[in-house]
């Protein structure tokens, strides 16, 4: 299982970089609207639509995100920082205050419907944020990107050699407190490193920030851990060998990326 999971790591890793400096710009944003796309097909079995209801909710999302590719191509900046940043509050509200409540409340929503609704709220700000964030660099999406694999390597490989008490075990049993401190250290490792590099800002607030990037990425895990289970499924999906669906490989970045996206664009916004 651990070597299925390093050998696609290390493809995917490979095929990341090499469409993430390469890809002219239109077609980087078709791929991420590819990934949102399988990301939705993956949802909507999580969210248990029928066929039909799953191919009019792969067709709403795919219109969506043309129609964010459509206004961003036609209309001014100011405009476009604006719709962007409400997608992104959307998603902070999402994140910051609904996942929480869902989860400590234990919350069982049955209507598919509005399964699928959540499912929009959680992967069409993911794929902006892609988007925005691939815009204003390459480096900075990958570097981002990066601090979540981080974290979740050093969760994967404290857990399984400290892992005594248990995070949240009617959600996800495997994860442990003693995994979110090797993810915190991790984390600290690499933002010194990048730092050293890259000396752009005050080494206390990153390392706040990363701290705090950690926490967003564990609820995005455990909150996705929490759908599967209401699923009664193991993974998203089987694309990935040792990983299982995208959603399985993206689930920390769809509660970070977002917010990564807006505080940048608040920046511009203002």
């Amino acid at each position: 299982m651990l070597k299925s999971r390093i050998i696609t790591a290390v493809i995917l890793l490979l095929l990341l970089l090499g469409v993430l400096f390469t890809l002219p710009v239109a077609w980087w944003s078709a791929l991420v609207v590819l990934l949102v796309m399988q990301g939705t097909i993956e949802w909507s079995k999580l969210a248990k639509l029928q066929i039909m209801g799953a191919y009019v909710n792969a067709g709403l999302t795919l219109a969506a995100m043309l129609a964010l590719l459509w206004f961003d191509a036609n209309y001014s900046e100011p405009d476009r920082l604006f719709v962007h940043l409400m997608i992104y509050a959307v998603s902070a509200l999402l994140w910051l205050i609904i996942v929480p409540t869902w989860m400590i409340a234990s919350w069982r929503i049955e209507s598919p419907v509005l399964m699928a609704v959540v499912g929009w709220a959680l992967l069409i700000p993911t794929g902006l944020a892609m988007l925005d964030l691939h815009a204003v660099s390459p480096w900075v999406l990958l570097l981002l990107m990066a601090l979540v694999w981080v974290a979740d390597i050093g969760a994967y490989f404290s857990g399984r050699r400290f892992g005594k008490n248990k995070l949240a075990p009617s959600i996800s049993p495997g994860k442990t407190w003693e995994g979110v401190a090797g993810a915190m250290f991790a984390v600290t490792i690499y933002v010194l490193i990048v730092w050293y590099i890259f000396p752009f800002a005050m080494l206390p607030i990153i390392l706040l920030a990363a701290w705090w990037w950690v926490g967003l990425a564990v609820i995005g895990d455990l909150f996705e851990s929490a759908i599967k289970r209401q699923a009664g499924v193991k993974d998203s999906g089987t694309l990935l060998p040792g990983h299982g669906g995208l959603l399985d490989r993206i689930d920390a970045l769809t509660s970070t990326l977002p917010l990564a996206a807006m505080v940048i664009l608040l920046g511009q916004f203002s």
